[in-house]
């Protein structure tokens, strides 16, 4: 059959079927086998934003997709394109994020390709899943299928398509299919299982030390006036999960992070509790500090899929199947109807002081172990409390990986929805492409990256994104001129850091050379003026601070003491 005249071509068929499922912001690398698809989307009005390295153009999908909640989108090239995204696949998959990477393949028709490699397994091994576009009148239902599997499943779906089947003439109809929004039904979210109810009823009843912690899910499923009707009705402490850090922000009784990142007060309240009401949280290792916080006999687990085990260790022993929201509004309605017929047992556990603990929360450094910081140099701990206290509470934080990350964890009044940390695989050199996302997601305000020297450098070539694109973003750079964590470690085992130890980069001469602002900031007094001078300027900006590297975080010195 011949090509009809003025057919459309199959990649602008599939950008259609895009535009149809509402994928209006694409993060993109061009190459010879997604470009003419990637630029019949931005004619389409996608939003595209076209970043230096293809780990940046999912890492960056990633963050907005978290940010908004709707699916994210990013598209690379073959072969090498496909292999450079494999560090953020298994992040996106262990976080549980909606993507769906348009990615092109080697020509189907070509008996050679110097690119051709078997993409699947690559895509595969990461615990993504991998579509293959292999026949074209299928791919509108595949693309829209990969979108609603995104949705429902909350993973990455990586689709492959040969970019000579993309430059073909489409022959087919250009009727698209439903999109993946119209079959997903109303959800009817049904209450718990009574007989679930009464069994844990005397398990709550009978707690005297009460930490309700709540996780994405609880945030997903609007849970937050729930969570703080029940702990105040248990006169219970609140907590959250990391990714969920800043739900209870203005809560006096919030004890912030539960994990690895606890602040000294958190710790012990988290170890003095006789029960951690779990809502909507995965119940990961790093949520409990493997354990050394509260152990399973101490959970009840609220979600609708509870935990029984997590990560390779016990974590839940009790549960209640529910939506997060549902759930804690039964079992505040089931207290209240029990508790003038049931008696609880007698125990020898004391009740907390709330106010003795708000007053700890309040003024309690968040660890308070004494270090000698090498002169001329920077506490990073102090460096943390002089941006909390001048960087305005509604602008959007972005806490990378590795070792300065737990200090950033502890600023304080900021807001679930002003906050994106990602960290599930573990990996640094996230921080600036996860800030762009950010930041494409929030145009409503600046995006502050708080990051260190050693995954900012990963990345630097973003920088020239960042301003191409005139995103509003200022990175703080705690600089200690080595990897944080491989140095402490080398230390504690009496070995040589010389080869984590790069000296500290001129970030701010960094910044300028492409176009941007910088300061080395060695008093911190000036970062009020400084915070002022970034939000008149509008300009992309770093911040270098050269901190001293004889601070550990605790998870380091509890670790490797």
């Amino acid at each position: 059959m011949g090509a009809k005249q003025g057919a459309k071509k199959v990649y602008e068929v599939l950008a259609d079927v895009f535009a149809n499922e509402d994928a209006k912001t694409c993060f993109a690398l061009l190459g010879d086998a997604n470009m003419y698809w990637a630029n019949a989307m931005a004619q389409r009005g996608c939003k595209s934003i076209y970043v230096r390295d293809e780990h940046n153009a999912v890492a960056a999908a990633m963050a907005w997709a978290r940010s908004t909640g709707e699916v994210g989108v990013a598209t690379v090239t073959c072969g090498p394109g496909l292999t450079q995204i494999l560090t953020a696949l298994p992040a996106a998959v262990r976080a549980n994020i909606p993507l769906v990477i348009m990615a092109g393949e080697a020509p189907i028709n070509s008996a050679w390709y110097n690119q051709a490699i078997s993409q699947a397994p690559f895509v595969e091994a990461c615990g993504a899943t991998y579509q293959a576009l292999h026949n074209v009148e299928d791919m509108p239902t595949i693309i829209r299928d990969a979108f609603l599997k995104a949705k429902t499943e909350s993973r990455p779906i990586v689709l492959g398509a040969p970019f000579d089947l993309l430059e073909q003439d489409w022959l087919g109809s250009t009727d698209l299919p439903e999109p993946s929004a119209t079959l997903i039904g109303s959800t009817n979210i049904s209450p718990p299982s009574q007989t679930e109810l009464q069994a844990i009823l005397p398990l709550v009843q009978n707690a005297q030390r009460v930490v309700v912690m709540a996780g994405l899910g609880a945030i997903k499923a609007g849970a937050r006036d729930a969570c703080l009707a029940l702990s105040e009705q248990l006169n219970a402490l609140t907590a959250t999960t990391l990714p969920a850090r800043g739900y209870f922000h203005d809560d006096p009784h919030y004890l912030g992070v539960a994990g690895g990142f606890s602040t000294d007060t958190a710790r012990a309240c988290l170890q003095d509790a006789d029960l951690v009401i779990a809502v909507g949280a995965s119940l990961a290792r790093h949520n409990s500090d493997g354990g050394k916080l509260f152990d399973a006999q101490s959970v009840l687990h609220i979600d609708l899929e509870p935990r029984e085990t997590s990560q390779g260790r016990a974590a839940a022993q009790y549960h209640l199947k529910a939506d997060a929201k549902v759930g804690v509004e039964s079992l505040i309605n089931a207290l209240k109807s029990a508790s003038s017929v049931v008696e609880p047992a007698k125990t020898d556990n004391r009740p907390w002081d709330l106010d003795v603990i708000a007053h700890q929360i309040k003024y309690k450094p968040a660890d308070g172990f004494e270090y000698q910081i090498n002169d001329g140099l920077l506490d990073p701990r102090e460096v943390v409390q002089a941006l909390d206290e001048s960087i305005p509470k509604d602008w959007f934080t972005v806490n990378s990986s590795g070792h300065c990350s737990n200090f950033f964890a502890h600023m304080v009044g900021r807001p679930a929805n002003r906050f994106l940390t990602i960290r599930e695989f573990g990996a640094i050199g996230n921080g600036i492409a996860f800030a762009m996302g950010a930041a494409v997601a929030n145009p409503d305000v600046p995006t502050v990256l708080f990051d260190g020297d050693g995954s900012l450098m990963m990345h630097i070539q973003e920088l020239e994104t960042i301003l191409r694109h005139k995103l509003n973003v200022l990175i703080c750079v705690m600089n200690d001129g080595a990897y944080g964590s491989e140095i402490h470690k080398l230390r504690a085992h009496g070995l040589s850091d010389e080869g984590a130890v790069f000296g500290r980069p001129d970030f701010a001469n960094i910044a300028a050379g492409f176009g941007g602002a910088g300061e080395t900031v060695s008093d911190l007094s000036v970062v009020p003026d400084l915070v002022a001078q970034f939000k008149d300027s509008g300009k992309p900006t770093i911040w270098d601070f050269h901190v001293s590297d004889t601070v550990l975080s605790p998870v380091m010195r509890r670790a490797h003491p």
